[in-house]
This record gives C-alpha cells, structure tokens and sequence, in this order.
C-alpha cells in the first residue's frame, strides 16, 4: 500500500524521499534449541514523505520504532516488507554494487558524538574517509581545500582537523559529526536523536546550524526525537508514531495547534508551557505500551485511549486525511473517531 502524504511543496513535484508502507520484523530465539519462538514488530506499516529542503520530524516514545525506521532507509537491514523510494528510484531492493553511488545521497549524524568517531584517528582523516570512498577526494591540495570549507561550515577553526576527538567538546564533536555527514553533499540527512546527548545550551546551537545549513545548501532533514520542545522549532512537518505504525502527520502548526489523534494530545500535555502559570489539562494515560511482540489487535492505542469504543478494538485504523478546517489542512489521522459525527467526536475543531 502506497499512501501519498503530501503537502504544499509535494503537490507539483516528485519527493525526495518515499517510504510505502515499511514492516520491520525481527525474530526471537530462545529455548533450548534456540529455536525461534516470535516476532518483533518493530515496525508495522509505515508511510511517508520528505521533500527537497524540508525537515520532517519522527517521534515518539522510546522503542516506538522511529530509530528503526532511519535504520530502513539507511538500509542498515533488510526490511520485512515495503518500499524506499529516493528521487523516484525504488532503493530498498538494490544489490550492494548498485546501491553503493546512491549512498553518498543519504548520510546519517548519530545520537552520541563521543561513540561516533574513531578515537584513533585525526579529525581530517575522519572527514576524508567519505570522500575518497565516494571518489570526491581529487588531488592532496583539493582535499586540504574541502576538509577547510567543512570546518569553516560548522564552525570550528581550521586547525582542529589535525586534532583527535577526544580533544573536543561534546557539541564541538557533533559539528564534527556533522561535517562528516555534509562531506559527500547529500540530499537527505537522517539525524537520529542528534542533539538528545547535548547540554540544553549546546542543542540549541546544533539545531541552529542544522536550521542554517539547511537554508545555506537546500538539505531535506529526517529529525528523529522524542523532545518536542526541539521539533516545534525546526521541523516544516511532524509524524507521530506510537508502537510501530504512524498515529499522525501533520504540518508543525496544525499538529501543536490541534492535534487530531488521542496519544499526539497525550504526547503534547506533557511538554512544559512556556509561560509560568499558563493553564494546560494533562493527559495522563492509563496502563503501559503494550508490547511489540504481540502488539494489539484493531488500533494500537485502544488499550490506552481515553476515547476508545468497540471498533477501535477489532478495526486497524488506517492514515486518513481530516476534513479542512482552516490550520488543520494537509493533517492526517489514523483514528476512528474522525469517522463520527463532528458532534461525536470529542477530537473535531
């Protein structure tokens, strides 16, 4: 099943990237024997966009499977089912010679800058590594110039490239990460939970950078985190996702302006407010995720939902479009309530 989430940017042209409908599922062993004894639904389903230029946002609850999802498309396992697109190439089915060129076009910053790096080598090895794996590097002189403009990128001086990563700050090592990242001139950066290691002041420093080297070299950004405080400000787009499967897409304002499914509202009461005293009714939900080896039947969340009724337990809801109301267009919902009477449904503008 291929569903088109498409927004403003998306209508007249082809996205960058198109994940259809993605299944993840890793077996269990166990026993004597190590046999195998179930699944992992890790993901269960997944499906959407990224334009060219635009930041998404996954999030979720940790082990909701947004990390594996970045996994999918980075082809770091071979999925279950379903489809990666990249720039109309289906990629996901790609033996490794064939998938190799395409690679330079997706690159990756990982959560911890400490881990990320190679202890052992200098800063200008590590940035040159991607580009003479990609075939970029050219003469001694041309590399010394492109290692130079990345450090001038991010923000650090020039003479770091013949320090090693210990030598370096946290936030200074994820620049660092980041020029790594930028070196092969990618189309799509997935950044998964990129700054969630950081100091509150160094966030905001990375996830300004990230926010000016978008709007500096027209990079789409897949942005996996679970702090919404983070998303709100830099993301074009947020997808929602509670035990595998999408609950919610919707442009930034619409989705923290109304929200449209149960748990996004749970998800968004529990982010401080930014004024003192401003009053705000807490979600608070009942019971705990249930487990994703034996996931729920009918929608995923009913065991938790304060809204929940008979269908909700027996019927998967699938991502269905809400009706316009002004913010909430190009909204998108999987959540049977939206298939009430507006009078009904304790969910509608």
């Amino acid at each position: 099943m291929s569903i088109s989430l498409a927004g403003p940017q998306a209508a007249d042209a082809r996205p960058l990237l198109q994940v259809n409908d993605i299944k993840k599922y890793f077996p269990l062993r166990g026993g004597f024997f190590g046999g195998r004894t179930g699944q992992v639904h890790a993901v269960d389903g997944v499906s959407f966009h990224v334009d060219r230029g635009e930041t998404l946002s996954l999030v979720g609850e940790s082990g909701c499977g947004k990390s594996t999802v970045g996994k999918a498309i980075l082809r770091l396992f071979t999925l279950t089912d379903g489809q990666v697109v990249l720039d109309g190439q289906r990629i996901d089915d790609l033996p490794a010679g064939r998938l190799r060129p395409l690679r330079r076009r997706i690159q990756v910053i990982f959560q911890d800058p400490f881990s990320a790096l190679n202890p052992r080598l200098r800063v200008r090895d590590i940035l040159a590594e991607p580009l003479r794996s990609f075939g970029m590097a050219g003469s001694r002189s041309e590399l010394t110039a492109r290692l130079e403009k990345l450090m001038d990128t991010v923000r650090l001086p020039r003479d770091a490239l013949s320090r090693f990563p210990h030598e370096f700050s946290g936030g200074q090592r994820q620049r660092i990460c980041i020029a790594r990242a930028l070196a092969p001139e990618p189309d799509l950066i997935v950044c998964d939970e990129a700054v969630s290691a950081l100091d509150v002041s160094v966030k905001a420093q990375i996830v300004n950078l990230l926010q000016d080297l978008q709007s500096e070299l027209g990079l789409a950004l897949l942005f996996i985190s679970h702090d919404l405080a983070v998303v709100e400000h830099m993301t074009h787009r947020v997808a929602v996702m509670y035990l595998g499967a999408v609950a919610e897409v919707a442009p930034r304002r619409s989705l923290f302006a109304a929200p449209k499914h149960p748990y996004t509202q749970a998800l968004l009461s529990a982010v401080p407010v930014p004024v003192p005293g401003q009053a705000r009714q807490r979600v608070i939900l009942k019971g705990d995720v249930p487990s994703p080896i034996n996931p729920p039947s009918g929608c995923r969340f009913h065991t938790r939902c304060p809204y929940a009724f008979d269908r909700c337990k027996t019927e998967r809801p699938v991502l269905k479009l809400v009706p316009d109301a002004g913010v909430n267009a190009g909204h998108w919902a999987a959540c049977h309530l939206h298939d009430l009477p507006a009078s009904q449904n304790p969910l509608a503008a």
